[in-house]
């Protein structure tokens, strides 16, 4: 077995754990990353592109911002389209002056990928962790195989930005561990494709035939997703069967205006919410998904994680600048109070525009929740004070400081 030595041991080559690499190795504090899967499969994860001010703040300070900032679509506001009545949700005006940048997750990682390759910086792709050890000690340890070779890293911290499926989560004790989850009766199916978006920024629709939303990676390449039940499969949806379906979920405005095109990428997302408590146990730190999960609808899935990623970097710096251990028991309660913020704008979201039919749910409530949910989106969409609850939480709560 070969013994390996690090300051700040991270599991996870996503977005997450790429970010706060760059953010430490800025501060001179060691890091390696391992990553279970290959560089190729990490770049071919498709997801959401919608950033909020403060994750382009942390790209930026990173230094890996170059790309972003040329390619990159700002967002000054966004559609909400009620049964074809479109209202739009001026977030610039109504948040006073802040917006959001559309740039795909996945170009994001390619960034963070190349930035780390050119600092030398040691990353394991392909490397399945399978023991994370001592986290309660001053010296955990990770136990990883690569190229068939068994490893063991000591390491001051582990960051486990692993995925809701790896291990570091599972590794918090079952007893000090609570979960918190819901899942929705149904998913998302996306579409990308290389065709021009059919407007300028995104238009989420509310339609009796169940949700639709209109995204976008650039001016020239279009992501669009369409509500459908959990047992529904992706091979059953031919490109025309979905544009057939978009176009009449769409408000006809747009629908007139969509160009089709084939698919690039098709697949079927669940939804579900899901938090787990503590963040953190002994010197170990969950960050994004292995902590939580939101319902993609509010955006918040890919800024949350973010915000975990500039409050542990907040403390690992303080810890290695300044000396400052008992900073550490910040980290879970500051990283849940803005992750619950976003659960519930997410799951809000998610109840007003989708379609319960008779799921369990619905049909739990004698079609009352329907009802409920149309007068809520009705209210909030027609009140001015009502669109500015929805501009400041889509554009992000600010980053909570550490005490």
């Amino acid at each position: 077995m070969e013994r390996l030595t690090t300051q700040v041991a991270i599991i996870g080559a996503g977005p997450s754990g790429l970010l706060l690499g760059q953010l430490l190795a800025k501060q001179g504090i060691e890091n390696i990353i391992i990553e279970r899967s290959s560089g190729d499969h990490v770049l071919s994860r498709i997801r959401a592109g919608i950033l909020e001010q403060g994750f382009v703040d942390l790209v930026e300070e990173a230094g890996c911002a170059g790309r972003m900032t040329e390619e990159g679509h700002v967002h000054s506001g966004f559609v909400i389209s009620d049964q074809d009545q479109q209202y739009r949700i001026d977030m610039q005006s109504l948040t006073g002056g802040k917006v959001v940048t559309c740039y795909g997750q996945t170009e994001i990682t390619r960034d963070l990928m190349e930035a780390r390759e050119e600092s030398g910086q040691q990353t394991y792709y392909d490397s399945p962790v399978n023991s994370i050890e001592d986290v309660e000690s001053s010296s955990p340890t990770i136990c990883f195989t690569h190229q068939g070779k068994e490893y063991q890293l000591s390491c001051d911290f582990i960051a486990g930005c692993d995925g809701f499926h790896g291990i570091s989560r599972q590794t918090i004790p079952s007893s000090i561990r609570n979960e918190y989850e819901r899942v929705y009766p149904f998913g998302w199916l996306g579409l990308l494709s290389d065709t021009p978006p059919v407007s300028d920024e995104l238009i989420y629709c509310k339609n009796e035939r169940g949700f639709a939303l209109a995204s976008q990676r650039s001016e020239t390449r279009s992501r669009y997703y369409l509500q459908v039940p959990l047992t529904e499969k992706v091979e059953d949806w031919a490109d025309e069967r979905f544009w057939d379906e978009l176009k009449q979920r769409l408000p006809k405005e747009a629908s007139e205006q969509l160009v089709t095109g084939p698919s690039i990428e098709k697949s079927i997302v669940p939804l579900r919410s899901f938090v787990c408590e503590p963040m953190q146990f002994g010197r170990l730190f969950l960050v994004g998904d292995a902590a939580h999960i939101v319902p993609p609808t509010g955006a918040k899935g890919l800024n949350l994680a973010a915000s975990d990623v500039s409050t542990l970097y907040k403390v690992l710096t303080r810890v290695y600048k300044e000396g400052d251990l008992a900073c550490i028991a910040q980290y879970s309660e500051v990283c849940l109070r803005r992750v619950w913020h976003g659960e519930r704008f997410s799951w809000w979201m998610t109840n007003m525009l989708h379609e319960f039919g008779e799921s369990e749910l619905a049909s739990q409530e004698g079609g009352i929740f329907e009802k409920l949910m149309g007068s809520e989106l009705d209210y909030f969409l027609t009140q001015p004070h009502g669109q500015k609850i929805i501009a400041d939480q889509y554009v992000g709560l600010d980053y909570e400081e550490l005490k």
